[in-house]
């Protein structure tokens, strides 16, 4: 009798399963589930949304963009239709388009696409002689700006010379035939005459300019522009010795744009030259003895001649700079109105320069103080006198004469001369500031230390004036600056030497010796860069 292999299934009464044996596991059933089959796993629902979302927006750029896709797959197809729209643009004679769709500019977008093909470097070969056949035409109807134009095209398509000079010497024989060469010579030589030589059309320059453009060897044309040339130079040479350098330049270098090889020009460019140095010489000792308009007005002429001379932008930072000081030390005085003048001279020729920022603040602060001032009631400002004074004369009590900032006795004495400059009671506390200011500024200057003795000639110069007793101290320690920046130059501390510079061309630019220590440290600077 057969035996059945499967276990018997329990009965209703007894839902206990049988255990199977470790073997027959695969073999697992429950009453109530169908037998277990091999499936394919399933994602779950949210994986399922996404993937239909990816799918569909994946569609839709193919559809938006299926053109710029099937470019990136096959290039080849892009460059094809720019050549056979190449072709049509040539075949309807739009040789050249500013919007990129003349020939030329599509069959060179289509060589950029595809370089190894040679269809578009033919296209461009057959815009080239277009280009001369339509000059040719042009010429014949007169059209002589047109020709040109053309002309101009086929040489920068490479067309061979051997095919575009023949046409560019017809175009300039019946140009001179139409203008009337003999009267255009006529009408430079009566403007030479009048000595309207350059500047306008009419002008003698530039009429013998044009014949020679129409017929470069016509020689009363050769003639008349040498001369007109060399008329030129001489004004000037003319110009450069009255000083008028920029004038002198233009004229100068008109020449060398016109005829490079003139005769008289090696002469006029040595003079010009020499007049540039001699200018710097001069900004330079303007800007040390505080003439700063005329170092200004040079330093531009400069920089007209030559625009990428970095010395003279250097020294025109530091004609803004010594307006910028001028600025600070009126709006310390509340001299508002001043210090707004220097402040804009400043600005007006180097307004990013820090020490140009630092003025504006510097006024924008004396401006609020003034207002604050001007707003308190008579005996308020009495009151705020009066407690100034106090102050600045419990500060001279414990020796606090420039420090601690703001709170010293020459703070509070500043503060108190923005309210009433001339009351006794502020006088007389001037007065007894002085001989301590002075006799801090002789401490620290024999300490040699430049900057602390500068803060005290500072409060010197607030306290008595700019009479010759500061200038003398300024001027000493200007000498002291030098020194300073003497040795840091040999020392090869390049910024250091700068410092010391500008510290004393701000003190007193007519110190001996600055112009000549400036000069090196610029030729260090220049050599480091």
């Amino acid at each position: 009798m057969p035996v059945n292999p499967d276990p018997p299934s329990p009965s209703p009464a007894s839902p206990v399963p049988i255990e199977p044996s470790p073997g027959d596991w695969s073999r697992l059933r429950f009453d109530d589930q169908a037998p277990p089959r091999e499936t394919t796993p399933r994602l779950p629902q949210w994986g399922l949304r996404a993937g239909i979302a990816l799918a569909a927006v994946a569609m839709l750029i193919l559809i938006l963009e299926r053109q710029a896709l099937s470019e990136w797959l096959w290039p080849d197809t892009r460059a094809q239709v720019l050549r056979e729209q190449a072709a049509q643009a040539l075949a309807q004679g739009r040789l050249s388009a500013a919007d990129g769709r003349g020939a030329r500019e599509l069959y060179e977008a289509a060589l950029a696409l595809d370089p190894d093909r040679n269809d578009a470097r033919a296209g461009l070969a057959r815009v080239g002689l277009a280009a001369l056949a339509q000059a040719e035409a042009a010429i014949a109807a007169g059209r002589f700006d047109q020709a040109r134009e053309r002309l101009s095209l086929a040489r920068e398509l490479a067309t061979p010379r051997d095919r575009v000079e023949p046409l560019a010497q017809k175009l300039r024989e019946r140009e001179a035939a139409h203008a009337g060469l003999d009267r255009l010579v006529a009408a430079a030589a009566a403007a030479r005459a009048q000595g309207r030589l350059d500047g306008e059309p009419d002008a003698a320059l530039p009429l013998y300019q044009r014949v020679l453009e129409l017929q470069p060897q016509h020689d009363a044309a050769l003639e008349g522009r040498d001369d007109t040339l060399a008329d030129l130079l001489q004004q000037a040479r003319a110009a450069l010795q009255r000083g008028e350098l920029a004038r002198g330049a233009q004229e100068v270098q008109r020449v060398q744009a016109a005829d490079a090889g003139h005769a008289d020009l090696p002469d006029a460019l040595a003079q010009l030259e020499t007049q540039v140095e001699r200018h710097r010489r001069d900004s330079e000792r303007a800007l040390r003895r505080g003439r700063l308009e005329q170092a200004a007005a040079g330093y531009q002429d400069l920089l007209a001649v030559h625009p990428d001379d970095e010395a003279a932008r250097r020294g025109l930072i530091q004609v803004a700079e010594a307006h910028a000081a001028r600025s600070e030390r009126y709006a310390a005085d509340f001299q508002l109105a001043q210090a707004e003048i220097e402040l804009a001279r400043a600005r007006a020729l180097a307004v990013d320069a820090p020490a140009v920022a630092s003025a504006r603040q510097h006024l924008e602060r004396a401006r609020e103080s003034r207002k604050r001032l001007q707003q308190e009631p008579p005996a308020l400002r009495r009151h705020s006198l009066q407690r100034l004074l106090a102050e600045a004369a419990a500060a001279e009590q414990r020796g606090d004469l420039l420090t601690p900032p703001g709170d010293s006795a020459y703070d509070k004495l500043r503060a108190a001369q923005a309210i009433a400059p001339q009351d006794p009671s502020v006088r007389a506390a001037a007065a007894r500031l002085l001989p301590a200011a002075r006799r801090c500024f002789e401490r620290e200057l024999s300490g040699n230390r430049l900057s602390r003795a500068g803060e005290c000639l500072a409060a010197r110069r607030t306290l008595e004036g700019g009479g010759s007793a500061v200038r003398e101290a300024a001027a000493r320690l200007a000498q002291r600056w030098v020194a300073v920046g003497d040795e840091r130059l040999g020392a090869g501390e390049l910024r250091a030497a700068r410092a010391a510079v500008d510290a004393a061309q701000a003190l007193d630019a007519a110190t001996p010796g600055l112009g000549e220590l400036a000069a090196r440290v610029r030729s260090a600077e220049a050599a480091s860069n």
